[in-house]
């Protein structure tokens, strides 16, 4: 029975072919020894890769020892490694769980290249599943996390996420197969430990078959997952301005606004108070508010928030310019992309920069000076736009506020005989 459901499960998730090689992550421990074994006696072509991490004194050794014994008995190619998993750890200040994961599974895609494997086995079963559903909803994941364990993630598969721990023992009490026990997984340091021998015996005895029931509640989830993303993708895209910003009254027309901005935010690393503060931001059109991430910074705009990538390097923008000669009557083309001035009211090289505080001019069509920052006020700029706004100046005289304005002292006129045409060219 075992076997059959394995084998159905490998063909339902064509996790792989009877042609394929596969790369088992032997511990030596049930769940390794079983898939192992199994894969086998199903016809399988394996070959089995282990790590010793060496966090475990004499039992890490007692572990290389059996599994290298059990592949020599069984006539299996064995990989072997070994890790300074404390010190990797140390330099990179992650935990010592994160730390051997990353080793491990950074060698199994070295392998998987070196060997030509399809795929590398690993023996998650049905209860590690049930925990990883259960650590993700006391640590507050939103519906993606509440899927337990994938059947396959890239190139890591897992034949044994249709069997229980107990039919693990029950087969390789069959076989009369012996295997090892880490001692650390009786011990309960860890979240998962505590899961694993308190939680879930405490909640079986509510109901027995509770690992069952979880397991199938996961399963309905990641159905549901999968129709929640499609629906997310397409309300994200419906509320985008450009790829950089979205519109906070075609967010509030949503079904689950709150739901589909933390999609849109999500990428940007926002956390869930600033996400509550995002939110009623726009629901209140609040304008001017700033912020940041470790990536990001964020601006509620006029019922728009924006967003760009911190410390991002901005492109070098240049002035171009053509002197074109005047012929009477010259029309001034309407395009603020470009400006057109009389030439000869210029004096020395024109010089393209930021605006500054302070900085005035004199805007089309007026007579009057007026400053940079009230008119871009005015003109209800955002913060970012403002940060992005430059000007073309002559001298101490600005000359042009670029995309905007040109300066009404410059003006071309009916006694203008040469004209300057001005625009700009993004580095």
């Amino acid at each position: 029975m075992f076997e059959r459901k394995v084998s159905a499960f490998i063909q339902e998730k064509q996790l792989f072919g009877m042609s394929d090689k596969v790369l088992v992550a032997l511990s030596g421990g049930a769940d390794s020894v079983a898939l192992l074994r199994v894969l086998l006696r199903l016809g399988y072509r394996c070959e089995a890769a282990h790590c010793n991490f060496h966090l475990r004194g004499e039992e890490s050794m007692r572990d290389e020892a059996f599994v290298t014994r059990l592949a020599g008995e069984l006539g299996v190619k064995l990989y072997k490694t070994d890790f300074s998993t404390e010190s990797y750890a140390s330099e990179r200040g992650v935990s010592i769980e994160m730390a051997a994961r990353d080793l491990r599974y950074a060698w199994f895609e070295k392998l998987l290249d070196e060997t030509g494997a399809k795929a590398v086995a690993v023996a998650h079963h049905r209860n590690d599943s049930v925990e990883t559903f259960l650590l993700n909803l006391v640590r507050g994941a939103g519906i993606g996390g509440l899927q337990g364990i994938r059947a396959a993630n890239g190139r890591v598969v897992r034949p044994l996420l249709c069997t229980s721990r107990e039919d693990i023992l029950a087969y390789l009490g069959k076989l009369g197969q012996e295997y090892v026990t880490d001692s650390t997984n009786l011990q309960d340091e860890f979240v998962r430990n505590k899961l694993r021998l308190h939680v879930i015996p405490m909640l079986e005895t509510v109901n027995p078959s509770v690992v069952e029931t979880i397991d199938r509640t996961a399963g309905r989830l990641a159905e549901v997952a999968e129709v929640y993303r499609r629906a997310m993708d397409e309300a994200v895209k419906r509320v985008a301005c450009g790829e950089d910003a979205l519109d906070g009254t075609a967010l509030l027309r949503e079904a689950a606004p709150r739901s589909v901005l933390y999609e849109a935010l999500r990428p940007l690393g926002v956390n869930a108070s600033q996400l509550d503060d995002v939110f009623r931001c726009l629901q209140e059109g609040e304008s001017g508010k700033v912020f940041r991430t470790p990536a990001y910074m964020l601006l509620t705009d006029h019922g728009v928030l924006r967003w760009k990538r911190c410390g991002e390097a901005e492109r070098v923008p240049s002035l171009r310019q053509e002197r074109i000669a005047a012929v009477a009557p010259f029309a001034v083309p309407k395009d603020p992309q470009f400006a057109y001035i009389d030439a000869d009211k210029i004096a020395g090289e024109l010089v393209l920069r930021k605006w500054r505080s302070g900085d005035r001019f004199v805007p089309f069509g007026m007579t009057g000076f007026k400053s940079v920052r009230n008119y871009l006020r005015d003109c209800k700029k955002s913060l970012f736009e403002k940060e992005r706004q430059m000007v073309v100046c002559s001298g101490e005289d600005i000359v042009w506020l670029v995309g905007e304005r040109a300066d009404n002292r410059f003006k071309v006129t009916p006694t203008t005989c040469s004209v300057l045409k001005l625009w700009i060219e993004n580095g």
